[in-house]
């Protein structure tokens, strides 16, 4: 039942033209950083065969590419994730979707992974852009790898944070701003980490970038992993909750 929850939403979202928008300028978006790092890395390219130890075309063009996809994404993420159960609860579908024979965690992970999905095609279209380069030169795969791997954290906790803000208002524009300015103050905890003032260690944990970039950098740390999973966990475990009480109210 879950995945059926999951191809429905995941269905629903292609018949949508702003779906289908959202694809198209986030690859627009991340071809023109693409090229514009390709652009950047030939002109550096003299001066790096000259430098011992120098980046290579991961650090010069990958790596910033993923950069720059991660916070693409947190601005169009909320648009995707607004209307997960904040449309059904205005609409009132959402009582008929409680009165079927499915349990809340079914629900909640059938939008979860319909929207998830839907990300991971975006992700998709980013990840293929690093391999062209394999037909003139060489990249590292594990920092791709790695990087990737960061990537698909980081989107799935936007999208847990994303379903459990829709959970909380009747209005898909509020939940979209309250998801934006959630994501963003999560993205930014770090800048107050490293003032070094007291209890910034536990705010520089907090912050989704903390834990990104040395995926990113291609360090890999079950202590960034489990942050994540515990973050979308946390989320969803809320989700489920919210619903309950509102089945419960019905």
């Amino acid at each position: 039942m879950i995945f059926t929850l999951a191809a429905r939403e995941l269905r629903s979202m292609f018949l949508s033209p702003m779906a289908w928008v959202i694809l198209a300028v986030i690859s627009g978006l991340c071809a023109y950083f693409f090229l514009l790092y390709i652009d950047l890395y030939l002109q550096l390219q003299p001066r790096l065969a000259a430098a011992p130890n120098a980046p290579g075309i991961t650090d010069v063009i990958v790596v910033p590419l993923f950069s720059t996809a991660a916070t693409v994404l947190l601005l169009v993420t909320p648009l995707l994730t607004m209307r997960l159960i904040s449309e059904e609860r205005r609409s009132q579908t959402l009582s008929l979707l409680m009165s079927a024979p499915v349990s809340m965690t079914e629900i909640i992970l059938g939008k979860f992974l319909g929207v998830f999905a839907f990300v991971l095609l975006m992700l998709a279209l980013v990840a293929v852009m690093p391999l062209s380069l394999l037909a003139g030169g060489e990249i590292d795969m594990g920092l791709w790898a790695s990087g990737l791997l960061g990537l698909v954290l980081l989107l799935a906790s936007f999208c847990s944070i994303g379903l459990y803000v829709s959970t909380l208002t009747t209005q898909p524009t509020v939940a979209a701003v309250a998801t934006f300015g959630l994501l963003l103050l999560l993205w930014v905890l770090n800048l107050a980490g490293s003032t070094g003032n007291e209890g910034g260690g536990v705010l520089s944990y907090l912050s989704l970038l903390s834990h990104y970039q040395p995926l990113l950098k291609g360090i890999f740390s079950s202590a960034d992993i489990i942050y994540y999973l515990l973050l979308i966990s946390s989320c969803l475990v809320l989700s489920v909750r919210r619903l309950d009480a509102d089945r419960l109210q019905h």
